[in-house]
């Protein structure tokens, strides 16, 4: 078994999917070309605009200027920094990106861009995603920072319009590579996408992670504000921006939090960049970033960040109980029921996922879920009666597995229009509302899978 094999075989079912062949033979001499075309000028020109770490980085993760890498012996290399790397086809979906990247594993894509496209291309190719990422892997510290920022992007909650954005731009990204694309073709891609970013009625958490992410690891800058070096892969591979980005066309900014609420466009040069002060300094911006996401907030906050984003997520209960499904309504206690935390009741639209550290207990229930909170014992078998601190009251029987029949329920007396059959589960807090299953691996098919 190959070392690309061990690593696709160490990913579960639902991100394996997303794997293609490398298939090195179909490379072609123009394809070779291309590649010694870039990396030459890159390696000649970097050393004075690039951070120090990247031409020694490029050598010891198995990179070279002659030809385009094997990823079987990139992954030989990155196997000896804990890292691997997967070939995709092109862009995909950033929860698959993310996740991949929480586990140590780069997503390369397969393909090359087009001789036209030397200096820079809209969509993701071998050269952005190798010889731009991987290098940097060879700095512990900041390939810590990278996994940070998968596992703070995987959590992230995506809001329901972000997809038809994502395919918007992938759409105009391919459209834009094919050397057959008519200029009509490439206007209805850009209507598209200017449609699908006009229908986002706010940035969703998972969007401002992918800003965060964008202007650090993609096109960012470090060192003196006057005089940065770069170290973002969408810079270091790409030979127009990478001469152009250090001059006095392109505005520079000190890094901070708030360049997670700063939009781009990846079809373009970027007209302005966020330049960090240090590698360390990105674990601060990343730290005050994530302290604003509802996975680590939980409580109120992260119930109101579920419904208006209509999406799966999962309710981070104590004891590492999780329940997920899309959040539909919530029922205020009018006091606080916890910490951060006034919502007496929360209905979630079916299917629903309970799960335990992470892992599914069961198939995903087939009607809603609700959540009550408020110190309560466990429920028994069959009829049962809870009277919560909040005023709420339920009432049903039990058949077992939290799956609750004939459920009746009202709120400081006032009667709540409740399910009749529903997946129940009781909390006393909500310490995290995370985006996605918990336990995405539990079933492809289902949402968020």
């Amino acid at each position: 078994m190959t070392e690309t094999e061990r690593t696709i075989e160490g990913l579960p079912a639902h991100l394996r999917r997303w794997v293609v062949a490398q298939d090195y033979a179909a490379y072609t001499e123009r394809d070779q070309q291309t590649w010694r075309t870039i990396l030459g000028r890159l390696t000649a020109e970097l050393p004075a605009r690039a951070h120090p770490r990247y031409l020694a980085g490029l050598a010891s993760t198995g990179i070279g200027v002659d030809r385009i890498p094997s990823l079987d012996e990139m992954n030989g290399r990155l196997a000896e920094l804990g890292w691997g790397a997967v070939p995709v086809a092109g862009f995909i979906p950033p929860a698959v990106f993310t996740e991949l990247q929480s586990r140590r594993v780069l997503a390369i894509a397969a393909g090359i861009r087009r001789p036209e496209h030397l200096e820079y291309t809209p969509a993701p190719d071998i050269v952005h995603e190798s010889a731009g990422h991987a290098p940097f892997l060879a700095d512990r510290r900041y390939a810590e920072y990278l996994q940070r920022c998968g596992e703070v992007g995987w959590r992230a909650i995506a809001a329901a319009e972000d997809r038809a954005v994502f395919e918007a731009v992938r759409d105009l990204s391919v459209v834009k590579e094919d050397a057959a694309a008519t200029p009509g073709e490439v206007a209805l891609a850009e209507d598209r996408l200017e449609a699908a970013l006009a229908s986002v009625p706010f940035a969703s958490e998972a969007s401002r992670a992918s800003r965060l992410y964008w202007w650090t690891a993609e096109y960012g800058l470090v060192g003196d504000l006057a005089a940065p070096r770069i170290y973002g892969a969408g810079l270091l591979s790409s030979v127009g921006e990478a001469a152009r980005c250090l001059g006095p066309g392109v505005r520079k900014v000190a890094l901070d939090p708030s360049c997670a609420e700063v939009a781009f466009d990846i079809t373009r040069m970027q007209p302005q960049l966020f330049v960090a002060a240090s590698f360390e300094e990105l674990f601060t911006v990343l730290e005050a970033f994530a302290g604003t996401l509802s996975f680590r907030r939980g409580g109120d906050h992260g119930l109101a960040e579920a419904i208006r984003s209509r999406t799966v997520v999962q309710l981070g209960l104590p004891g590492g109980r999780a329940l997920s499904g899309r959040v539909a309504e919530r029922w205020p206690a009018g006091a606080a029921v916890a910490p951060g935390l006034s919502t007496a009741l929360v209905r979630l639209d079916g299917p629903v996922q309970r799960a335990l550290q992470g892992r599914a207990e069961g198939p995903w229930f087939d009607g809603p879920g609700l959540v009550a909170f408020g110190r309560s014992a466990p429920l028994p078998h069959g009829r049962f009666h809870r009277t919560l601190e909040s005023g709420l009251t339920l009432s049903g029987f039990h058949a077992g597995a939290g799956e609750v029949l004939q459920i009746e329920g009202a709120l400081q007396g006032r009667p709540l229009a409740l399910p009749r059959w529903a997946l129940l589960e009781l909390a006393e807090r909500l310490p995290s509302v995370a985006g996605g299953p918990a336990d995405p691996a539990s079933d492809p098919g289902r949402p968020g899978g």
